[in-house]
């Protein structure tokens, strides 16, 4: 089976209340200047769409200064350059990390008794704990995402307080209720951040 990759960066920009673009950085980035260098007098605020958080960004230069700054680095649009190396003898790298791990020396007397040894049954206990509680990892990284931008941009608009509360009850029906008087693009915006999806990129121009 392939290795999953990560899905793609995305960021958003807002010009106050208003979403100026979604999409890759180099593509928010000519938005933003194209906003600030006709004298906005909002303040332009971009976030990464992974954390919620607010990042800076220098627009400073010429579109193809801007452009070139942001760009990713060639063979990394999609993560992978498409290239496979040339794979030698031996086994393959696992990328394995060697760390410390402290146990009780029961732990230690049950995994030595495992097929394999400590490392394999270790493994294999975190990539079940993986699995069982996905649904439970993504949620919660949905909730903190949403919790972030909101609290960036809609601190003070009202019932901020409820919606976080309903947030992080998962009761997103009344969230939606709670927010349904904020101006549409951070409601829209903060919603897709709290099911868990990205904003569909705008249109590059």
């Amino acid at each position: 089976m392939p290795p999953s990759r990560q899905p793609l960066a995305s960021y958003t920009a807002f010009d106050g209340h208003r979403r100026l673009a979604s999409g890759p950085l180099a593509q928010v980035a000519l938005a933003v200047k194209r906003v600030t260098d006709n004298g906005t007098a909002s303040t332009v605020v971009v976030f990464d769409d992974m954390t919620g958080r607010s990042i800076d960004i220098n627009v400073r230069g010429t579109v193809a200064e801007v452009r070139a700054r942001f760009a990713p680095p060639p063979g990394d649009v999609a993560g992978s350059s498409g290239a496979e190396e040339p794979r030698g003898r031996g086994r393959p790298k696992l990328g394995v990390v060697a760390r410390e791990v402290t146990l009780l020396p029961r732990h230690w007397e049950w995994l030595a008794a495992q097929p394999g040894g400590a490392s394999v049954a270790l493994r294999k206990l975190v990539e079940e704990a993986r699995r069982t509680h996905a649904a439970d990892d993504r949620r919660r990284d949905a909730q903190t995402r949403a919790f972030h931008f909101m609290s960036a941009i809609a601190g003070d608009l009202p019932g901020f307080e409820e919606a976080t509360r309903a947030l992080f009850a998962n009761d997103l029906a009344r969230m939606a209720g709670l927010i349904a008087g904020w101006p549409e693009d951070v409601r829209d915006h903060a919603l897709a951040l709290a099911r868990g999806d990205l904003p569909a990129p705008t249109e590059d121009r």
